[in-house]
């Protein structure tokens, strides 16, 4: 089981396009839940922030081993979701991977995830 939060900085001037990007997953949640199956990904959140004048998004996932990656899948809600990446996230910026240093899932929960 994985358990990771990244952060990735947003472009300058596409805060907008996140509001929208954001909505959309919102708005479209029952099919991005059918794709989460097929990553097995157990618990995908999206925080976002604003530091220092730039503006950040953090993918905290718990994500079992062997799933399929975003960018293989062919559903239409990964497809939209990766255009929005694309438009959003920028590239010159180097992903910070935060340090997992304690991870508390009851058994019985970790159990039920990897069932």
């Amino acid at each position: 089981m994985n358990v990771e939060l990244t952060r990735f900085q947003v472009k300058e001037g596409k805060s907008s396009v996140v509001d929208e990007w954001m909505h959309f997953l919102n708005e479209h949640m029952e099919d991005v839940l059918v794709t989460l199956e097929g990553e097995k990904m157990y618990v995908e959140t999206i925080f976002r922030e604003q530091l220092d004048g730039k503006e950040y998004l953090y993918w905290y996932s718990v994500q079992g081993e062997g799933g399929v990656e975003v960018e293989e899948s062919g559903h239409w809600i990964d497809r939209k979701h990766m255009e929005y990446w694309e438009q959003c996230i920028e590239k010159s910026f180097r992903p910070v991977d935060l340090q997992t240093e304690v991870v508390m899932i009851p058994h019985k929960v970790k159990d039920r995830m990897e069932g």
